[in-house]
């Protein structure tokens, strides 16, 4: 087999993207003579084909070796564009949104649920080489929480196969630089995907039933063509000009023609793709997508529309449109525009098929939201209890991700005495707890939410807390990522109690001068990140501490005097990271320097930008 492996190496031609795809092909064999011949037949038979043809046969294998299956996962990997690093959690999202996947039967107790069984698909096609990694969630060097993969990208020839393939099976069309200016017209196509601006009204296919942005969705030539050019140039060279009156005439003008072109761009799409399962705008690049004046009522028409994003768009009416309700087959909703205080109506409550809810970040105070109906709820993002009902959340016994944008206060708190259950899922497995407006939780209300959060194994706090509470974690709780913190008390004591935590930051965190880590605690930790720690001076661990512990991080602590002791009795540290450290602190760790002995076991020592 060794030999047979050799030779079909050979015909890979060096490149190495070939090499890794049919080890890729390979590995999902069972490592039977048969199997690997027959793998080395197609490969030999395909390079006789065509005078021209090379390694880039080997990949076309690794697509005809695909199950049945995972071949519209990939084929839907063509909608993107070139260099697009994918969100997975989107791109399950539109998979399911589509029918691509799909379960049969989704069990009431902890049963396989179609985002599983997508997500098993995506690791499928990782593990073929079809797609590249680029990130992980809780990424900390080769230490992870899970697996879960959080982007993902296509290699530019492995892309080029999933473009061809698609063209072929007239799977998606794209509209792209090569054909955007000579399209007039756009009949019989199920999904498209917009990589440059251009005319919706070229689109004649009323049985669409995908459609993805990925560049504004108006084409500025339009508003050029609209207009006379001495009209635009002036108001380009005045817009400085904040005293000039025919400029904010001629703005005006500028500005209600580039409405009623958008607003006439919406209401085709809404009028005429009635069908639509996907309607998707993707910021791809740094600045947001202008929407226009509002988004019209017209969205009502889309009944199929199960999934929608307007994720950090814009618009000048901070009002969305009650038509939303009529939007029954929604699964993912985004409504995170870039912009604040917008009013959403309360009609979310009539999409009994939610799945994943993400909210502005800030809504008026007018809006109130009934949320408890949403029972197939998985990931709420942006809750809080301003602006939405805390009762509600008993009721989402699926959910698994629950990200608070304060405030969060618990009606009828009890300082002493039980207090009533507010979380009804036992499948919760990730707490985000998210200040964007200088709110603070009050520690009791903290500790009664955690009580309820039994099942969690991620925990991340970006707030003005004062302290932790002392007890009620969950004892599944792996990573802990705490920011904006200003902790009166060191909240070392309490953390390294939790039996499993294996991954903890601070980030921008004020406390006090001294932390403390004593012997037995934090007895699987293997990550620990100190990243701009303001106030802290000294730092001491006790021989017998962490235990595991397998990477350190220390940025910007430059109050901080010297690495504690302990740390030469930690065996297991294999890299120690320091950054933006004064020139002294390194010193003291480079070779030759006083505390060297402390570190000289570390495999992996790194200093950057110290001095």
């Amino acid at each position: 087999m060794i030999e047979l492996g050799k030779n079909m190496v050979k015909h890979c031609a060096g490149l190495p993207l070939a090499i890794v795809v049919l080890g890729g092909i390979l590995a999902t064999k069972k490592n039977s003579l048969i199997e690997w011949q027959k793998i080395s037949d197609n490969v030999k038979s395909s390079l006789k084909r065509g005078k021209n043809q090379g390694p880039e046969d080997v990949l076309a294998l690794s697509y005809d070796d695909l199950p049945p299956y995972l071949r519209p996962c990939f084929l839907y990997l063509s909608h993107f564009p070139e260099d697009y690093m994918i969100d997975v959690d989107r791109l399950i999202q539109l998979w399911v949104a589509e029918g691509i996947v799909s379960s049969k039967e989704e069990e009431r107790d902890g049963g396989e649920i179609v985002e599983d069984v997508a997500e098993s698909y995506l690791t499928e096609l990782v593990e073929r080489c079809m797609i590249q990694l680029r990130e992980r969630n809780e990424a900390a060097s080769e230490i992870r929480v899970t697996s879960k993969v959080k982007t993902i990208q296509m290699h530019d020839l492995m892309r080029d196969l999933c473009l061809s393939k698609a063209k072929q099976e007239n799977f998606v069309f794209i509209v792209d630089g090569s054909n955007a200016s000579s399209l007039s017209m756009i009949r019989k196509v199920r999904r498209v995907s917009v990589q440059v601006s251009f005319f919706i009204q070229c689109i004649k296919s009323p049985s669409i039933r995908s459609l993805l942005f990925f560049n504004q969705f108006f084409p500025e030539e339009a508003l050029e063509k609209s207009l006379p050019l001495e009209v635009l140039n002036y108001v380009k060279k005045y817009y400085d000009d904040c005293c000039n009156p025919l400029f904010w005439i001629l703005l005006i003008l500028v500005g209600s023609t580039r409405y009623l072109k958008i607003r006439g761009f919406w209401r085709y799409m809404f009028n005429n793709f009635k069908l639509l399962r996907v309607l998707n705008y993707d910021k791809r690049r740094s600045y947001c997508f202008w929407l226009g004046w509002d988004l019209p009522s017209d969205i009502g028409n889309l009944i199929h529309l199960r999934f929608l994003s307007l994720k950090d768009h814009e618009f000048f009416l901070r009002k969305l449109p009650s038509s939303l309700g009529n939007l029954r087959c929604l699964q993912t909703l985004d409504l995170r525009v870039n912009f604040p205080e917008i009013h959403v109506p309360n009609v979310i409550w009539r999409m009994e098929q939610l799945r994943h809810l993400y909210l502005p970040s800030d809504c008026e105070s007018s809006t109130k939201l009934n949320l408890g109906t949403l029972r197939k709820l998985l990931t709420l993002v942006n809750f809080n209890t301003k602006n939405c009902y805390l009762k509600d959340l008993i009721n989402m016994t699926n959910l698994r991700e629950l990200e608070i944008n304060l405030p969060f206060n618990i009606e009828n708190f009890k300082v002493s005495g039980e207090n009533p259950p507010i979380i009804g899922s036992k499948y919760l497995h990730s707490l985000f707890i998210i200040d964007r407006a200088g709110e603070s939780i009050d520690p009791t209300h903290l500790a009664h939410l955690l009580s309820n959060c039994t099942s969690i194994c991620k925990l991340s706090i970006a707030a003005d807390i004062s302290k932790l509470p002392e007890s009620h974690y969950s004892s599944h709780l792996a990573y802990i990522r705490l920011r904006w913190c200003k902790f009166e008390e060191d909240p070392m004591p309490t953390l390294e109690k939790l039996p499993n935590l294996r991954i903890l930051e601070f980030e921008y965190t004020l406390g006090g001068k001294e932390m403390f880590c004593s012997a037995q605690g934090f007895p699987k930790l293997e990550s620990l990140i100190f990243d701009q720690l303001g106030k802290l001076e000294d730092w001491k661990v006790d021989k017998g501490a962490m235990p595991s512990l397998q990477r350190l991080e220390i940025t910007y602590c430059k109050r901080l005097k010297m690495l504690p002791e302990g740390l030469r009795f930690i065996t297991t540290l294999k890299e120690l990271k320091i950054e933006s450290m004064l020139k002294a602190f390194k010193d003291k760790l480079e070779e030759g320097g006083e505390d060297f002995y402390k570190v000289q076991h570390v495999p992996s020592i790194t200093f950057q930008n110290c001095g």
